[in-house]
């Protein structure tokens, strides 16, 4: 995979061009308040105005701040510069900081396919910035959203299970790798009636990091993923618009993965597992119907009534496996519900625990590091809707619910860990419109709200 170029950002600051905050509709001076008409700027957030020299050549950068300066505006920095050296005037420590890792998130180009792979603008930080640990959050970000944006037939299990072998192999870890008939020998029964209708060269596995597992005396924390490469839907195929950008389906195990990376960097003082179960949702004679009962790793049975709610089956698997470790904490990662994104659009993941402590504390890392997460509840008047008369549970909720992130939430917590806090989190894993520092395509959505509570707790 690639990374971010590594001098992005740099404590040398020689020749470096100034970009100066202004307010909304603050006073210029003299030319350049005649260049600001000349060009509609007004310090409206986000806009972004060149200032010529004497010379002609490019002397300096206007940011607009709108009435309060936000940090995360630095995002749009690399895109509407000029490639070369800035640096930011005007901040203070904490801003400086913020503003340097959302330059570097704002530098993320998906141009793998490209024939001239495009270099964005550099920028010059202070001595206070620690530009070791804003380069490595960053690069998470930018992994979760490079396996995002890959198109499926560059992103199948195999590749998932390559990136996790160099993550594990990094970060000096174990990696055990599960794949295709091995996971009804292994128990994992779900996510093999799941992938068993791909190619074989695109066989469902599960895999499964360690990390510090001999050091008893620390914490444990499990980090799950969904890594549906492809969803076709199954036989309850999906139609032509609905698959379109199914090759993000895997965001959840890239959230999980690029989320492990940043603890092992960090050398956090837990021990970790990370689970991903890696899998096509593909149509084959061989496909799981609707109607089928399928066994999973904690026993219960499931009634499939839609094979396009396939994501939770899997997570089923990997969420027990996960308790079988008895971890402290587990969070998991799921493009799960299109019931998600009616109910809070694509920029807002929702948020399931029953855990108040946790809850409060992802949400307070949330708000500071400006990786939004908004809670919703784990309602139980809607349990019901997943009883079925056949089996233990089913995978489709009934109609009446009508809640269907949160009734899929509902589903996962019948097999989450029983030990410790469980939090569930509903991501979208992309841009639908293209904005600047934002292009259209895979995002990362509570990754960085994720360490940020994990930094915290863990110190």
């Amino acid at each position: 995979m690639s990374v971010l170029h590594p001098d992005l950002l740099t404590t040398d600051g020689e020749g470096a061009l100034p970009v100066r905050i202004v307010m909304k509709d603050a006073p210029l001076d003299g030319a350049e308040a005649a260049w600001a008409r000349a060009h509609d700027f007004t310090g409206k957030a986000g806009q972004v105005l060149l200032l010529p020299g004497a010379d002609g050549a490019i002397a300096a950068a206007l940011l607009g701040a709108g009435d309060t300066f936000d940090p995360m505006s630095a995002r749009a920095l690399p895109v509407r510069l000029p490639e070369g050296l800035w640096r930011l005037e005007g901040l203070e420590a904490g801003d400086a900081a913020r503003a340097a890792l959302a330059f570097a998130l704002g530098a993320y180009r998906f141009d793998r396919y490209k024939a001239r792979p495009s270099r964005a603008a550099r920028l010059a930080v202070g001595a206070d910035v620690d530009v070791a640990a804003t380069l490595r959050i960053a690069a998470a970000c930018a992994l979760a959203r490079e396996m995002v944006d890959t198109p499926a037939a560059d992103m199948g299990p195999l590749q998932i299970e390559t990136i996790a072998r160099e993550i594990a192999e990094a970060a000096g870890a174990s990696l055990t790798v599960t794949t295709g008939d091995a996971l009804l020998e292994d128990n994992y029964p779900a996510v093999h009636a799941v992938g068993r209708a791909a190619a074989p060269h695109r066989a469902p596995r599960v895999l499964e990091i360690g990390w510090k597992l001999d050091r008893a005396e620390l914490p444990l924390v499990a980090l799950v993923g969904k890594g549906v490469v492809f969803d076709s839907g199954g036989l309850d195929i999906k139609p032509a618009t609905g698959m379109r950008n199914m090759k993000k389906d895997m965001g959840g195990s890239a959230h999980a993965l690029a989320l492990g990376r940043l603890v092992m960097q960090a050398d956090l003082p837990v021990r970790l597992v990370v689970l991903v179960a890696a899998v096509e949702n593909a149509i084959s004679a061989d496909a799981f119907r609707p109607g089928d009962i399928l066994g999973s790793r904690k026993g219960l049975t499931i009634e499939v009534g839609n094979t396009d709610a396939e994501g939770r089956l899997i997570l089923a698997d990997i969420l027990t496996r996960a308790g079988e470790h008895a971890p402290d904490l587990t969070l998991d990662f799921a493009t799960l519900t299109g019931a998600a994104r009616v109910a809070l659009g694509p920029d807002l993941p929702p948020l399931y625990t029953d855990d108040e402590a946790l809850a409060a504390d992802l949400l307070e890392a949330a708000r500071g590091v400006a990786d939004p997460l908004w809670r919703m509840p784990l309602w139980p008047g809607y349990r019901a809707a997943l009883e079925t008369e056949i089996a233990d549970v089913r995978n489709d909720s009934a109609a009446w619910a009508q809640a269907g992130s949160i009734t899929a939430a509902l589903f996962l917590q019948k097999f989450a860990p029983t030990t410790g806090s469980w939090a569930h989190m509903d991501i979208f894993a992309w841009n639908p419109r293209a904005q600047p520092g934002r292009p259209e395509g895979g995002e990362a959505q509570g990754l960085r709200a994720c360490f940020e509570m994990l930094s915290r707790r863990y110190r």
